[in-house]
């Protein structure tokens, strides 16, 4: 008997939340943080859980946590086809894309990219304050201004790297 799956009728984002449920507790064990999960078709089906840690993430880092999550992950058998497992980085120039990135990047300096002014403002360089009811406030890097943006407002934003 043959059986064939509908590729089409998975829900990326219900996969997504189910993996981010089963890998946190895990990555927290091991002294890193989860930044986010992705699955997407690319050239294949990709499952991507993006960890960090203080100092960064070394390869050496993704090899053990992909030891751990691969087991789980075939255990529960969730994704009925293959699919590639990549553990990453959130990497130097991130792109940031949902309230929940800035949250994490707390205090780290930040471009965004407006869809309309605010405060007079179509792009700003600050560094992240916190995140409130879809709210991002930054502050300013050259003026120290506060800036409040709501996240609807950004059309592009990433971390940027800060010269030592």
């Amino acid at each position: 008997m043959r059986f064939i799956i509908n590729i089409m009728q998975i829900d990326s984002r219900e996969v997504e939340r189910k993996t981010k449920e089963l890998v946190q507790p895990i990555i927290s064990r091991m002294g890193y943080r989860l930044f986010d999960v992705e699955f997407k078709s690319e050239r294949g089906w990709v499952l991507r859980i993006i960890i960090d840690k203080p100092g960064g993430v070394t390869i050496k880092d993704c090899e053990e946590v992909s030891r751990k999550i691969s087991a789980l992950l075939d255990v529960e058998d969730m994704i009925p086809f293959s699919y590639m497992l990549e553990i990453s980085s959130p990497g130097l120039t991130r792109e940031l894309e949902k309230p929940e990135h800035y949250e994490f990047f707390k205090g780290r300096l930040v471009k965004v990219v407006l869809r309309e002014p605010v405060g007079g403002k179509r792009e700003a360089l600050g560094y992240v304050e916190g995140v409130k009811e879809g709210i991002i406030t930054l502050r300013e890097k050259d003026k120290g201004d506060q800036l409040h943006i709501p996240f609807s407002a950004i059309a592009k934003g990433r971390l940027e790297p800060e010269k030592w």
